[in-house]
């Protein structure tokens, strides 16, 4: 038996996200008295004994190039088959756009009951329960499953890393791929940006930015602190912004530990993309605007006069001139 952890790659390099998975399935590993082993699928340029500081035991690679672009039907059957050789009965991934294409298939697969969007460890003291979000994280639920497998898919930002020792051992896994139905022709990444969905800080705007040409005022704060820009969604809407920076209910969901809205009103739409975030920051004119219900610290100006003060406030704090 063993906790068995999906490692989603990017360009060679383990996501952020993903560290924290193999440090949750090593905690729900120590809990269900087993070990907790990891697998990753296509080229890897890190160094993945280092995951041993996770609490992974062993990692298990399928190298080979034509996993760098995922499939959702070849990965899932691929999973499959290292559940069975690790004997598995719990599968960690973490609740990203990967998983949500895998996971459910893995289900239906391995006929494992499937908790999406879990944010803390299970409890197994009576049974197997796992704490999730619900209603676009308005809520949360309890829930219990009793399938002999177990698949969780563990919400970004939500479990703190433990700090573990030692090296984990690489065990290359003789997988049979099959086909692949989907050929991918090419491939267009957004470079020179910090990702939306492994940014630690993110600075976002709306519509109270009057135009995209006063967008400057995010991206110097964002280049300042080392951070992702992102939009509401009109703002996508109106091509003010790409529609990868879109964030909401209908765009990306994020959980930075800091997340700052400048000219956001915050419908109900964006907040349920945004509201895993530790810390929420809002600049509005509007004392009315029901983001600030949801903030942590808010700011009732006009952008265009509160921004300069911050990004000086911000540049003395750091040097720069």
């Amino acid at each position: 038996m063993s906790v068995l952890v999906f490692l989603d790659q990017a360009d060679g390099h383990i996501k952020k996200s993903s560290f924290e998975a193999a440090s949750y399935a090593a905690k729900v590993a120590e809990l269900t008295g087993t070990t907790a082993e990891a697998i990753v699928l296509g080229i890897v340029n890190d160094d993945l004994a280092t995951l041993g500081n996770y609490g992974i035991k062993t990692v298990h690679t399928v190298a080979e190039a034509a996993l760098n672009n995922m499939d959702a039907q070849v990965f899932t059957n691929i999973l499959s088959q290292a559940v069975e050789n690790t004997s598995a009965d719990v599968i960690v991934f973490s609740n990203n756009t990967t998983a949500k294409a895998i996971a459910p298939r893995l289900s239906v697969k391995l006929k494992a009951g499937l908790v999406s969007g879990a944010v803390a460890l299970p409890d197994t003291s009576n049974g197997f329960t796992v704490k999730k979000t619900v209603f676009s994280g308005k809520a949360f639920a309890h829930i219990a499953v009793s399938t002999a497998k177990k698949i969780i898919a563990l919400n970004p930002n939500s479990y703190t890393i433990v700090p573990a020792s030692g090296s984990a051992a690489i065990a290359p896994f003789a997988a049979t791929i099959g086909t692949a139905k989907v050929e991918v022709v090419s491939v267009n990444k957004v470079t020179g940006e910090v990702p939306l969905s492994e940014a630690d800080i993110v600075v976002s705007g709306g519509r109270g930015l009057k135009g995209p040409e006063n967008w400057g005022l995010v991206t110097e704060l964002a280049d300042l602190l080392g951070a992702a820009t992102a939009c509401s969604r009109p703002v996508a809407d109106i091509h003010w912004r790409p529609h990868h920076e879109h964030v909401g209910q209908t765009g990306l969901a994020i959980a930075p530990n800091l997340y700052i809205a400048i000219g956001i009103s915050g419908a109900i739409q964006h907040l349920a993309g945004v509201n895993r975030s530790k810390v929420i920051v809002v600049i509005n004119k509007d004392p009315e605007a029901p983001f600030f219900k949801a903030a942590d610290y808010g700011i009732v100006g006009d952008a265009f006069e509160v921004m300069p003060k911050i990004i000086d406030a911000v540049k003395k704090l750091k040097g720069v001139a």
